[in-house]
C-alpha cells in the first residue's frame, strides 16, 4: 500500500485528537500537509479537505452527543446558513481561484489572523457570557453564511472559524464545540457534492483524492471520538494557545511561500 495513505491515515488522527476538545475537525491543520507533504495538488486538494470532514466527522459527533454536549439549537442555527455559503465558495474556487499562488495567499490571510486572534483571546479572556448567549439572529446567519463561503473555499468546513468568533463572545467551550463541529459535517458533506457536480466543468484536477481522503478520515473519525473524550480532562487554555499557535506558524509559512 501507498506510504502516503498510512501517513495520511496518522495525521488525520493525531491532528483531529488535538482539535477536537475545541470545535475544530482538524483540516485546517491537515490541509497544509496534504499540499506540502503528501502532494495532493490544488484545487483538489479542498474537496479531498471536505471528504475528511466528511469521514471524520461523526466520530466526535456521536461522543458529543453521548455525553450531552450536543445542543441542537444553536447547531441547526449553523448549519442552516452555512450549506448555502459553501455552495457558493465551491463555485468561487473552481473558477475564480485556480492557481496554486493564490491559494497560498488565502491560506496565509486566513490562518495568520486566525491564530493571532486565538492566542489574544486566549491570554485576555472576555468575561463569559450565561450559557444560552449567543449573537442576534442576523448577526448569526450573516457570520454563518460568510463562513461558510470561506470554508467552501478553503476546504475546512468553516468550524475553526465559526467557534473562535463564538468562544470569544464569551459563549462556554463546552456549548460551542459540538454545534461548530455539526456545521463543518453538515458543510462538509454538501461542499464536497458540490465540488464532485463542478469537477466535469473544470480543467484542472478538482476531484478529491478518494483512497487518500477516506485514510486521512479514518484516522480523523478514531481522533475526534478521542479528543471529544478527552475534552474535559484537557486544559483549554493550553489548547487554545496552541492551536493558536500553530495556526499562525502555518500562515507565516504559506505567506514566505507565496512570496517566492
Amino acid at each position: 500500500m501507498d506510504w502516503t495513505i498510512w501517513a495520511g491515515f496518522a495525521a488525520g488522527l493525531l491532528i483531529s485528537t488535538v482539535t477536537a476538545p475545541v470545535g475544530v475537525s482538524g483540516a485546517v491543520f491537515l490541509l497544509p500537509v496534504q499540499l506540502s507533504v503528501l502532494g495532493v495538488p490544488s484545487p483538489a486538494v479542498t474537496p479531498t479537505n471536505l471528504l475528511f470532514n466528511v469521514v471524520a466527522g461523526p466520530g466526535a459527533l456521536w461522543r458529543y452527543r453521548r455525553d450531552g454536549a450536543l445542543r441542537a439549537g444553536l447547531a441547526r442555527r449553523l448549519v442552516t446558513w452555512t450549506l448555502p455559503g459553501v455552495v457558493a465558495g465551491a463555485a468561487v474556487r473552481v473558477f475564480a481561484l485556480p492557481g496554486p499562488g493564490v491559494f497560498r495567499v488565502l491560506v496565509a490571510a486566513l490562518l495568520l489572523p486566525l491564530g493571532a486572534w486565538l492566542c489574544l483571546r486566549t491570554l485576555r479572556p472576555p468575561r463569559q457570557r450565561p450559557d444560552g448567549a449567543e449573537p442576534s439572529p442576523k448577526a448569526l446567519a450573516v457570520l454563518a453564511l460568510t463562513v461558510g463561503a470561506v470554508g467552501g473555499i478553503y476546504g475546512i468546513g468553516g468550524g475553526s472559524l465559526l467557534g473562535p468568533v463564538l468562544a470569544a463572545r464569551g459563549m462556554p467551550m463546552a456549548r460551542v464545540a459540538p454545534a461548530t463541529l455539526a456545521a463543518t459535517f453538515s458543510t462538509s458533506v454538501v461542499g464536497a457534492a458540490a465540488y464532485a457536480v463542478l469537477a466535469p466543468a473544470s480543467s484542472g484536477p478538482v476531484a478529491p483524492d478518494w483512497w487518500l481522503g477516506l485514510a486521512c478520515g479514518a484516522g480523523g473519525l478514531v481522533g475526534g471520538y478521542l479528543g471529544a473524550r478527552l475534552q474535559p480532562r484537557l486544559p483549554e487554555t493550553a489548547l487554545r494557545l496552541l492551536l493558536g499557535t500553530l495556526a499562525a506558524a502555518l500562515g507565516a509559512m504559506y505567506a514566505v511561500q507565496a512570496l517566492y
